[in-house]
């Protein structure tokens, strides 16, 4: 398989894109079998019905390690071909890996920033799990998605639900918050957030201003891997999501903190479900669907 595409994607980065190769890309890396493991049960309550036929072409953004495009990939032959884009050199690095290991010669992936642009009514399907949230400017991101669209063209996309329905970010990132404070509004992020379209009016009303139409949501609950054990869930929190922003940000305080806080989610991590695999904690998540208008 050949690691070139012919489709000319943007390359710019912003302040945004270099904090996720900098200082995000290496830490999905090392937890990379939490972040596949445990989210895949989302998009693999999708894919069934996601109505793709043999022949469609089909963007996935923010594409990360490749499953989900080489899984898209599967299910369009013969004649279909996705293409897997992420802002992340080492992401879309390991996702032509995982497609050359699997013999998918018809996934391709690119390195690109969904929100410069990703051409004009090229695919069938656009598709997205728990990437657009990260979107600096959403109405940007999700009009580059709808750009990109044949006429009539759907895009499916997964994002998470409110705070107090993801108890695997909420209640560690509660609790750390009990020893240090919140990150300041000039805190070095990973965007918006992992709950910034959980609100259904509110993302509503962005896809509609990016142009989509007949927009649904539908709800998903899920167990998610938070390590497969106590001390590894303890250092995944500590390496990212909202526990893991509030820690960064903290400094020296968190190191003097660390002890207290390691005992406090150990008690908490203790109270979830465990199975031979690991440790498990509720998820909730939104898959939006929505099409591009036109035949």
């Amino acid at each position: 398989m050949t690691q070139h595409t012919s489709i000319a994607l943007p390359t710019e980065d912003s302040p945004l894109v270099q904090f996720w190769n900098d200082t995000l890309a290496p830490k999905f890396q090392r937890y990379r079998h939490i972040l596949v493991g445990g989210l895949s049960r989302h998009s693999a309550a999708v894919m069934p019905g996601l109505g793709v036929r043999p022949g469609d072409r089909i963007l996935d953004v923010g594409c990360g390690f490749g499953d989900t495009a080489i899984d898209l990939a599967q299910r369009v032959l013969p004649g279909g071909e996705v293409l897997g884009i992420d802002c992340c050199d080492a992401f879309i690095a390991e996702a032509w890996h995982a497609a050359e290991q699997s013999w998918t010669e018809n996934a391709r992936f690119a390195r690109c920033d969904a929100e410069l642009g990703l051409g004009n009514g090229l695919y069938d399907l656009v598709f997205a799990r728990f990437g657009t949230m990260f979107f600096a400017n959403p109405v940007r991101g999700l009009t580059a998605m709808r750009q990109a669209l044949k006429p009539g063209g759907r895009v499916v996309h997964i994002v998470w639900r409110d705070r107090a329905d993801n108890p695997w970010l909420d209640a560690p990132a509660r609790l750390v918050r009990e020893y240090l404070p919140a990150p300041g509004p000039d805190a070095a992020s990973c965007g918006p957030g992992p709950f910034s379209m959980a609100d259904p009016a509110t993302t509503r009303a962005q896809m509609e201003a990016a142009g989509f139409t007949d927009i649904t949501f539908e709800r998903v609950d899920e167990k998610v891997l938070v390590g497969r054990d106590i001390a590894e869930a303890i250092d995944f929190q500590f390496a990212l999501g909202p526990a893991g922003e509030t820690i960064r940000e903290a400094g020296p305080l968190a190191e003097r903190q660390r002890p207290a806080i390691e005992a406090a989610l150990a008690a908490l991590f203790r109270t979830a479900e465990t199975t031979a695999e690991g440790i498990w904690m509720d998820s909730s998540s939104w898959v939006i669907r929505a099409r591009a208008p036109g035949a």
